[in-house]
């Protein structure tokens, strides 16, 4: 379907992103997938390509340019090179928003230079064992002692957890606050800091070369001058950026949809059965058409959202919507895929089974689906 959100700088942009994708990731696919994890030099090389941070002011070598465009490309051209794993997505989409507005000129200084080069890794670290995404009651504890604050709990879930070198940690540091989101502050724990530790890089159905880590903090002594944004506003931070988080989503949604459809056409016009293309059977010419149907409206309404998020118009709610509606119409098309596939659709070695492994995570992760619904029915006045 014809896009008109572009601009020329970012077709420049796309084809920079797709080679990097092609030679510095596809070939290392199977690697990642083994090991649980993407090479850091990759990372380095991200950085070198000008694929980080984009968005950081200038004088710490950023661009200042602030266009959720450029992030919607790297996400399409992850997918459409058929690359897997770098989690370019946590820095870009999702941690970028906390650096850029949150730190002082110092932590600017000390963290933005490396976060552009891929040097730091980062990560965000919300969700706990027991809470998942009730983020208003966070068990981890900070307690101020001195110039530093004393860190203790457990985090997991954690994208990027595992190579991460800034994790961005919530943590409660008013235990008495009368309302328990009211306590909650950001503080950015550095790798080898005593006391902060790894635990497993979980097992995960799929995304397997994307890391997702548990970490541990015991007595972890934290500058106060790590501290991000305010002292007990950390609630209200994360509720500011979680939009572009679920439109990240969303838009991953889409491209994903898309890949999958497009490997999905190529299959059915070579794939042969009692004599000719299993795309020429009624039934699956309908289903490839209501597929179509179905990406070619998600373009228009994630499209959109992504002009909404560049105006600064972009609602909680609104992300909401477009993150359950778009990951529940990828899960509809993935399945559908995988389907006209037939038993080769059910083989590793396949494209689309990865993808559709890849996909079951996009309705857990962000909010839950049902957590999204929720959000949207509580602003219609529930």
């Amino acid at each position: 379907m014809r896009r008109h959100i572009f601009e020329p700088e970012h077709d420049q942009f796309r084809a920079s992103a797709r080679t990097f994708f092609e030679r510095e990731c596809v070939p290392h696919a199977k690697k990642w997938e083994q090991n649980g994890k993407v090479d850091r030099g990759a990372w380095i090389k991200a950085g070198s390509q000008g694929l980080l941070g984009w968005e950081m002011p200038t004088e710490y070598g950023g661009l200042d340019i602030k266009d959720f465009r450029f992030n919607a490309i790297i996400t399409e051209e992850f997918h459409n090179s058929g690359a897997v794993g770098i989690g370019l997505g946590v820095q870009n989409d999702i941690v970028a928003g906390y650096f850029r507005n949150l730190t002082t000129a110092e932590q600017k200084a000390r963290w933005i230079p490396k976060y552009i080069l891929g040097e730091y890794i980062t990560a965000i670290a919300m969700s706990e064992p027991g809470t998942g995404s009730d983020l208003a009651h966070i068990a981890t504890t900070a307690v101020l002692d001195g110039d530093h604050y004393v860190l203790n709990g457990s985090k997991t879930f954690i994208s990027n957890g595992a190579l991460a070198d800034l994790i961005i940690v919530a943590c409660r540091t008013d235990t008495s606050a009368e309302k328990p989101h009211r306590g909650i502050s950001l503080l950015v724990v550095e790798d080898g800091m005593a006391g902060f530790s790894r635990g497993r890089n979980l097992d995960k159905i799929g995304q397997k070369s994307a890391d997702t880590s548990e970490l541990f903090f015991d007595n972890v002594r934290v500058p106060l001058n790590n501290l991000l944004g305010e002292e007990n506003r950390g609630f209200y931070h994360l509720m500011e950026n979680l939009p572009a988080e679920r439109l990240g989503i969303a838009v991953h949604a889409r491209a994903q949809a898309s890949r999958a459809l497009d490997l999905s056409l190529e299959y059915a016009k070579e794939r042969k059965a009692f004599g000719q293309p299993i795309g020429s059977f009624q039934v699956n010419r309908h289903a490839l058409a209501e597929m179509r149907t179905k990406v070619d409206v998600m373009t228009v309404y994630i499209d959109q959202c992504i002009l909404a998020v560049n105006a600064g118009e972009l609602t909680a709610e609104e992300a909401a919507e477009a993150k359950w509606w778009a990951t529940e119409t990828q899960w509809e098309v993935l399945d559908r895929c995988l389907q006209l596939h037939g038993g080769y659709g059910y083989i590793n070695e396949y494209e689309i089974a990865r993808l559709w492994r890849d996909a079951r995570v996009q309705r857990l992760y962000g909010g839950t689906n049902e957590i999204m619904k929720d959000l949207i029915g509580r602003s219609m006045g529930f």
